[in-house]
């Protein structure tokens, strides 16, 4: 078996699905890239105990079919420090020794076998399968991604909610001191109605894969795994099992009190005040017609700091408490110039949504309030 790939192309992709092989595997071909020729497509593969993930090449200069594994690392490590150029692999048949070689030299290795390289282990019972532009889905998972828990007890917390329903996803992740619910109508649900999570770590690696491009991405899902075709990859993984806590029953109703305040400056005025917070990392808001001051203190160290910034608030004046990093956590996952919070009592959660017309989008996120 012989072919020729350029050494970048190449590197793309291993460097992108390197990170579904894990450093200790029990099963030692899982350490490996498959390497499948047909004609003139090279698929290659990586995978784990619970993802899997696959990419095509066109190459050239081939020279018979078959499948071959190859040591991740040392093969990732090699290619990256060839600069742009055709890459030649050469691997005699009925052989496990591999030949690579480029135009200032070669290396050689030995392969493994391909047919100890485990088959796709995917329960698709009750299949169903949605489409949904790669912008929204890259929205979705980078607007909720930073709200996943890390809960050993509740494993559920440590993932995106997909809530699916006839026109809509909403992608939803929350800590217990945050929430995030994201709404998206740029997909095509069939009409149907369905839900599954997505741990973090898988969706960090589909966050990777993903494009800003207006291209639909087939979402394939059973009771246990799901199966997302991107252009470029064909990713799938285990699913969460577990029931996600009902989302909407913390979203509060009739929020009377409105601020709207420039993100950036916030986020400034944030950045300074943490400085000198306690370990409880409460940081004081309080709220007037046409300002909003935000305080700081640590009694341990006899320290203290306030920042003043001029807002449009309509309501009553008020004083409420926040965590200060799952409020700045908030501002910066989201990307419009100016933030409306809206609050009804103290006492009960705040929302914060940009400012901004997006007809295919709708951000919100749940701020729990803290004691002062």
């Amino acid at each position: 078996m012989k072919f020729s790939v350029q050494s970048g192309e190449l590197l793309s992709r291993l460097q992108t699905m390197g990170k579904v092989i894990d450093e200790k595997t029990s099963l030692p071909a899982l350490a490996n890239f498959l390497f499948s020729i047909q004609g003139n497509i090279l698929t290659l593969t990586a995978a784990n105990s619970e993802m899997r993930m696959t990419s095509t090449i066109e190459i050239n200069n081939m020279e018979g079919d078959g499948k071959v594994c190859i040591p991740g690392n040392k093969l990732t490590e090699y290619i990256k420090y060839l600069p742009e150029q055709p890459v030649t692999f050469t691997i005699p048949d009925g052989s496990l020794s591999l030949e690579i070689s480029s135009l200032s030299g070669k290396s050689d290795q030995v392969c493994a076998s391909a047919d100890d390289y485990p088959e796709t282990a995917a329960d698709m019972n009750e299949v169903r399968t949605i489409h949904i532009a790669e912008e929204a889905l890259l929205a979705g998972i980078s607007s909720t991604l930073f709200a996943t828990a890390n809960d050993d007890l509740h494993p559920v917390m440590n993932g995106i909610f997909f809530d699916i329903e006839p026109g809509k996803v909403s992608f939803v992740a929350t800590d217990s001191h945050k929430m995030v619910r994201c709404i998206r109508t740029d997909v095509d649900t069939a009409d149907q109605t369905a839900s599954f999570v997505l741990n973090k770590k898988p969706a960090t690696i589909l966050k990777s894969i993903i494009g800003r491009s207006d291209e639909m991405v087939s979402v394939t899902f059973g009771s246990r795994n799901v199966v997302f075709d991107t252009p470029a990859y064909r990713y799938s993984c285990r699913l969460t099992e577990g029931q996600y806590p009902l989302y909407r029953s913390v979203i509060p109703e009739n929020n009377d009190c409105r601020i709207v305040v420039n993100r950036a400056d916030f986020i400034k005025a944030m950045a300074r005040v943490s400085v000198f917070v306690d370990a409880s990392r409460l940081v004081k808001c309080e709220i007037f017609s046409n300002s909003i001051n935000i305080s700081t203190q640590d009694l341990d160290f006899s320290c203290s700091a306030n920042e003043s910034l001029p807002c449009d608030y309509q309501g009553r004046d008020m004083t409420i408490g926040f965590g200060g990093q799952h409020l700045s956590d908030a501002l910066n996952n989201i990307s419009s110039q100016d933030v409306e919070i809206s609050l009804s009592d103290p006492s009960r959660p705040g929302l914060i949504s940009p400012v901004g017309s997006d007809d295919k989008s709708d951000l919100l996120i749940v701020i729990m309030p803290m004691r002062i």
